[in-house]
């Protein structure tokens, strides 16, 4: 079964892994060296597609002080070719569409389809609306993607945190969808009652709406190390302070993380009375440190099994 047809089915659970590009100036030899270290610890994990995020400085975004230096990467879309050939698997490649001039993104997408071989796109906006960039809004850079000649799947983020905030992130959802996006990816969660809140709403205004939702992808990370939890805080996550007290007080924090974010997606779950809006899990690590990287993959394996028993049997072996 083609992703497409994986990520539309409402009744299958979807599982995913986050990697970030190397670090510009990686001759051709590292950059494949490096996505062949990672071919090896996905090969024994069952998942639909790989995620290859676009990552930015993201200046402005907070008056935190960012806990790692932000080095330039590679075009991740040279990446997610290598992955592609080596893993087999389909790449979701993001694209924070407001760093380029807004004429230039049609022939981006020309590029990354005949070039690359991309078929699926996350679309991010920037990380703060104080700041003029110069390429397109989120809206019309969804809406030239959703009126390209290449018939792309696209999607988006979400952020549950906004939705306690502002009350308004389930009504974003449903007219991002009407631009074309058939997903929606989730920043990392640590912190269960701003998720369950937002499915909630969204579901409802989608039946009184009379609406199919699209799915929705909760992202995981493990969190080992101090230095972690504060990049993660840096990103955004609501950390909760019991969750960082029952982690950090643990003889293994990592595995204590584990637990934590099995739990939290048990919770979400348990909310659900039935899998109305089709979900998905992604996982990945936020640091370079070896135990994170692998503590990511054991973590995908109880995710995976969390909510494969969720839709049922089925998910287990497909």
């Amino acid at each position: 079964m083609e992703l497409k047809s994986k990520l539309l089915d409402p009744h299958r659970g979807l599982y995913l892994y986050g990697t970030t590009p190397p670090r510009q100036g990686s001759s051709p030899e590292k950059l494949y060296a490096i996505a062949e270290k990672l071919t090896a610890r996905l090969s024994n994990i069952n998942l639909d597609a790989i995620n290859v995020y676009d990552v930015q400085d993201e200046e402005g975004r907070t008056q935190i002080a960012r806990p790692f230096p932000f080095l330039p990467m590679v075009d991740g879309r040279e990446y997610a070719r290598i992955l592609n050939n080596l893993t087999g698997k389909d790449i979701i490649n993001y694209k924070c569409i407001v760093h380029h001039p807004r004429e230039d993104f049609p022939a981006w997408l020309d590029q990354s389809w005949q070039q690359f071989g991309l078929r699926y796109l996350t679309l991010v906006g920037g990380s703060t609306s104080k700041m003029a960039y110069p390429g397109p809004t989120l809206s019309q850079a969804a809406q030239m993607t959703a009126a390209h000649k290449y018939d792309f799947v696209f999607g988006g983020v979400t952020i549950a945190e906004r939705h306690i905030s502002k009350g308004n992130e389930h009504l974003k959802l449903i007219e991002k969808s009407r631009w074309g996006m058939k997903f929606f990816t989730s920043q990392v969660v640590y912190q269960p009652e701003a998720t369950i809140q937002l499915l909630q709403d969204y579901s409802q205004q989608c039946q009184e709406l009379n609406l199919s939702p699209v799915r929705i992808i909760l992202t995981f990370a493990p969190c080992g190390h101090l230095k972690t939890l504060h990049f993660l805080k840096w990103l955004g996550v609501n950390f909760p302070l019991e969750a960082e007290r029952e982690i950090f007080s643990a003889q293994s924090p990592l595995q204590k993380s584990i637990e934590v974010c099995c739990s939290t997606l048990r919770q979400i779950l348990e909310s659900i009375e039935r899998p109305i809006i089709p979900l998905g899990i992604n996982v990945e690590s936020v640091s370079i440190k070896k135990d994170e990287i692998d503590a990511s993959i054991e973590l995908f394996q109880e995710l995976k099994g969390i909510l494969a028993a969720f839709y049922g049997s089925k998910d287990r072996n497909y």
